[in-house]
């Protein structure tokens, strides 16, 4: 098991790899609208272009973060971290050589293909990195140094875009991703093949040809070279159900990923259209958000984790989302979304406390596919929150809206988290946090 200090390489990649991806949406909303609806701030063929990209990335995370984390287990997690890392490129390269429609058009297609790998798979593969190389009783730091690592890339990227230029934001992404995945390739260390374990911590998926069972299950087989055959969608349901913290897990990322999919595009066009947000508006109140994430993720819960327990942490963030999410449905000054940012000293934490959790009910040579089965349920929530999101969002911004209240897409993206307090306060009150009590058994992976 590595300490803290060894995965110095992996925060480095992460920090670049995410500033990256975080210099770019100040200014995208712009282009967006520029591109489809030039000298206009509302444009509805932007929100529904918006939401059906993000719709298609959502589908092809689902299908791509559990095999990537899977593979990662298999191959080692480097070799997988370079796909996401590197694919991440080619964006920010085509619309820094040019932002007219055409440019726009092949950044769309580029982006929607590239965004399935890249924009939630660098965090999965980096998760899954630190949690199968440091013990369980660090790991929780671990994670959140990541994420914190991660928010504060988002921040420093928030920064670089309000005082960059449109031309050169696109530049110093592409020169950011490519350092990283440079970086990346030369010092980290790579952690491939099975890594021995105690037998509490064997894998749940095993290779004894029986099918998918809720008891009764042998935990302690080994997993052959049978696991690096295609993985199966059976597979996926197996690992979820092997615990019930897995099962209240995967409820809980489905509703954050709705969540967070509504506070992405809708978010920005309800500010861009009531409040009229520009460029420096968008990269101001980023900024403040980023910072508390920063914050939270890499002070706070370190700190609070061992008094308070993720579980505790996970309910208390959940709130904090959907306080946040409320206050900026009732804005009505510029100001006010910049104080409701504050929030995410708290709430940013969902994300980080729900890969604690989940990296302790898998054993190390789990932990890709759980970390990636986990993101991919985020992610189908992501396919499902345009649909829902996106006409409300145009209705409540048109005149067609049934009643007086611009914000409430936004009170509906915040009841996803109030919904999720749910299951979040049953893993707390209702059941200890240790995959050795509650597991469920072994499930098999066939030939």
């Amino acid at each position: 098991m590595y300490k803290l200090s060894d995965l110095k390489h992996l925060f480095v990649t992460v920090f670049l790899a995410n500033f990256a991806l975080n210099v770019v949406p100040p200014a995208i909303t712009d282009i967006t609208v520029g591109a489809l609806c030039p000298a206009q701030d509302e444009c509805s063929l932007a929100i529904y272009f918006s939401g059906f990209q993000q719709a298609i990335l959502g589908l092809g995370s689902m299908m791509m973060l559990p095999l990537l984390g899977h593979l990662s287990d298999v191959y080692g997690r480097k070799a997988l971290l370079t796909v996401p890392v590197a694919a991440s490129i080619i964006p920010s390269v085509i619309l820094a050589i040019g932002r007219s429609t055409n440019y726009f058009y092949a950044y769309y297609a580029v982006k929607t293909f590239t965004g399935m790998v890249s924009d939630n798979g660098i965090e999965c593969l980096s998760i899954a990195y630190a949690s199968a190389n440091i013990s369980e009783e660090k790991r929780v730091s671990a994670i959140g140094i990541v994420a914190g690592i991660g928010s504060a890339a988002s921040l420093f990227g928030t920064m670089a875009a309000r005082f960059l230029s449109t031309a050169h934001i696109f530049l110093v992404a592409a020169i950011s991703s490519t350092v990283a995945a440079i970086y990346m390739r030369i010092f980290l260390k790579e952690t491939g093949g099975r890594i021995k374990s105690d037998p509490l911590n064997q894998p749940i998926l095993v290779d004894d040809g029986e099918e998918c069972s809720d008891s009764g299950g042998n935990s302690s087989k080994r997993v052959t070279e049978s696991f690096k055959k295609v993985l199966q969608l059976k597979d996926i349901f197996c690992l979820l159900k092997s615990s019930v913290t897995l099962s209240l897990a995967t409820v809980i990322a489905f509703l954050n990923g709705l969540g967070e999919g509504g506070q992405q595009t809708p978010f920005l066009y309800f500010l861009k259209a009531r409040l009229h947000y520009n460029k420096d508006n968008f990269a101001i109140v980023m900024l403040i958000g980023y910072s508390a994430a920063a914050i939270g993720q890499l002070f706070l819960m370190p700190r609070l984790a061992p008094i308070m327990g993720e579980e505790a942490i996970l309910s208390l963030s959940l709130i904090a989302q959907f306080i946040n999410m409320l206050i900026d449905s009732i804005a009505w000054a510029v100001w006010v979304p910049y104080v409701a940012n504050l929030l995410p000293i708290i709430a940013f934490l969902t994300r980080p406390a729900l890969q604690s959790i989940v990296s302790k009910q898998v054993g190390p040579n789990e932990q890709g596919l759980a970390q990636g089965c986990i993101a991919g349920i985020s992610s189908f929530a992501n396919i499902l929150s345009p649909l829902i999101y996106t006409p409300l969002t145009d209705l409540f911004l048109s005149n067609r809206a049934p009643f007086n209240y611009p914000g409430f897409n936004l009170f509906c993206v915040g009841l996803a988290w109030l919904i999720a307090l749910i299951p979040s306060m049953i893993i707390q009150f209702g059941l200890h946090n240790s995959r050795h009590r509650i597991r469920d058994g072994g499930c098999s992976l066939d030939a």
